[in-house]
């Protein structure tokens, strides 16, 4: 439905509700009678309904005009909010944002979009609270975080989900681990290796779980952990190979660690941004966001 009224008109009807006349409230606004009368109309009109009783004596407003009297004054105050925001980080750029991302994801995502963002605005704090998927979700829907990187699994409704990457399960292993010039693995031979596991509150292990349900491995992990950073360094010791993230892995040319690609099935995850429907954002947090938006956002 296109809106036909402006801030101006929902100014105007604010004044009215506040002084209850029409001489009153034209004055406190700069208005002559008519014009504010016809801002009322305009209202009205776009709204196609009656926000006003009019008498010779007052102006009072009907039971459809007391709920938009609380709605417009909601929607104002979030707009002077923003406008207010807006011109204090225009003159300082100062401020806190706080992100909630699972470790994969700040790992992939954060170190080139912090740099790219401290180097336009210096004087921000950046908060990252890399945790599980179940914390991040819960950071972002209690306001805790302005908004988070995670993938797409058992969002609740009031969270938006903006998609990021399309990423995919590897097999981390040794340079020197005799699989490694295989290149890939079915999931199978996979579990036919030595393999370190997810623990059952990894988000990363439920997905698995359910990608893989028609595989019986062949044998139990060595050892379970809850966090794909603690896995790549037990892989890093020798202790067996792990299925992860793929962008979990260090940049190309590590050392030590190679992927092997996972298959039959390639198991996939889609990993995005999630933010609370309806939250104004800071000025400062919605420059962050429209930073990582614009640079990874899928086509």
């Amino acid at each position: 439905m296109p809106v036909n009224f402006d801030l101006n008109d929902l100014y105007a009807f604010r004044a009215l509700v506040e002084y209850g006349s029409f001489r009153l409230a034209a004055e406190s606004i700069c208005l002559s009678q008519s014009a504010l009368s016809r801002r009322i109309e305009k209202l009205e009109t776009a709204l196609g309904a009656k926000l006003f009783d009019r008498t010779t004596r007052r102006v009072a407003l009907t039971l459809y005009g007391q709920s938009f009297a609380e709605r417009s004054e909601q929607l104002l105050a979030n707009v002077e909010a923003v406008l207010a925001d807006i011109n204090q980080a225009s003159k300082a750029r100062t401020g806190l944002v706080t992100v909630a991302t699972v470790p994969s994801a700040a790992y992939y995502f954060m170190p080139e979009i912090i740099r790219s963002f401290q180097a336009r605005y210096p004087r921000v704090r950046i908060k990252l609270i890399d945790s599980s998927l179940g914390n991040v979700i819960e950071a972002v829907a209690s306001g805790q975080a302005d908004f988070g990187i995670c993938f797409d699994r058992n969002l609740p409704p009031h969270l938006e989900f903006v998609p990021l990457v399309e990423d995919v399960y590897v097999a981390a292993c040794r340079r020197d681990h005799p699989l490694a010039r295989k290149g890939q693995l079915t999931w199978r031979e996979y579990f036919q290796q030595d393999y370190i596991g997810l623990d059952k509150v990894s988000g990363n292990r439920t997905l698995l779980d359910q990608a893989l349900g028609h595989i019986t491995p062949a044998r139990p992990s060595i050892c379970e952990t809850r966090h794909v950073t603690t896995m790549l360094g037990m892989v890093e010791a020798g202790i067996g190979i792990a299925a992860v993230p793929a962008m979990s892995m260090p940049a190309s040319g590590h050392s030590v660690l190679t992927p092997l690609r996972l298959i039959d099935p390639v198991v996939r995850r889609s990993v995005g941004l999630i933010r609370r429907s309806g939250r104004i954002q800071s000025y400062v947090a919605a420059e962050l966001e429209k930073l990582v938006t614009e640079r990874y956002q899928l086509t």
